[in-house]
């Protein structure tokens, strides 16, 4: 059997509940694919956007509606070593890669405050817009269900607000386009441990930032929340689902204040 086949076996096998589940969970629960649309699943090079791949190409061989993919990876200036270890895994995981080049590191690298969140907002950009060229309709990204509830947490920490990372979004800057995160219910320790238990080795954070600094990101307010959640774990087992949860079964009643758009609500106006 070829590698790429044992690879993908171990999703509906040995990781069945883990992974796959939870991602065809993840995607009929939120209405993330329709029949006839066309998919950009975009390929950062990492584990989890890697793995994100197998399983679209698990569910279009093996599920009851048919949409076309096309795996996008934008190339934001990674150094070439990175880029070669991008495509051999590619190649490694029979994922036909569609890489387009971009100066996002460079131009970035200038800057001074908050690079980290304008890269993103550009990666974005160039990505819903390469997709658009190419016909599809949506973007895929692999946020895990450990990215949502560190986003919860820095939203509460740092940003003095509950809010999440949605499952899927439209795209505001982008009509027609939409965004969603087929990933939302895998578990990054059930990543890592297809990733090792295949032998693989992808691609860790790549930007010009870790690397001028060994590979640590320096500051990262994502690594604070994963550290606090890990210590967490060790007194209460649920406290990541807990947390999940919080934001899933909101009651108004016992909320101060919220808003929907630009419509602001007050508890005190209908006391």
């Amino acid at each position: 059997m070829e590698r790429y086949k044992e690879i993908e076996r171990s999703i509906i096998t040995t990781f069945r509940k883990r992974i796959w589940r939870n991602f065809v969970k993840g995607v009929k629960e939120y209405q993330m694919i329709s029949e006839g649309e066309k998919i950009a699943v975009c390929i950062s090079g990492g584990k989890d956007s890697m793995l994100m791949a197998k399983c679209f190409q698990e569910i279009r061989a093996h599920g009851d509606m048919k949409f076309d993919l096309v795996f996008l990876c934008m190339n934001p200036g990674y150094n070439e070593l990175n880029k070669q270890k991008i495509i051999e895994n590619s190649k490694i995981l029979n994922i036909p890669l569609t890489m387009f080049e971009t100066d996002i590191f460079e131009r970035v690298d200038r800057i001074e405050d908050h690079p980290c969140y304008l890269c993103a907002r550009m990666r974005r950009g160039y990505l819903y817009e390469k997709a658009k060229e190419l016909g599809c309709n949506k973007i895929a990204l692999g946020h895990h269900f450990n990215d949502v509830i560190e986003t919860i947490l820095m939203g509460m920490f740092y940003g003095a607000q509950m809010q999440t990372m949605m499952p899927k979004v439209k795209s505001t800057s982008h009509p027609g386009m939409e965004l969603i995160r087929p990933m939302y219910y895998v578990r990054e320790d059930d990543i890592i441990s297809w990733e090792k238990k295949n032998n693989l080795d992808f691609i860790k954070c790549a930007c010009k930032i870790t690397e001028k600094t060994g590979g640590i990101q320096v500051g990262s307010k994502r690594d604070e929340m994963k550290n606090l959640i890990k210590e967490l774990k060790k007194k209460y087992d649920n406290i990541d689902y807990n947390i999940f949860r919080s934001v899933e079964d909101v009651n108004l009643d016992t909320i101060i204040s919220y808003h929907k758009g630009k419509e602001k609500h007050h508890f005190l106006d209908n006391y």
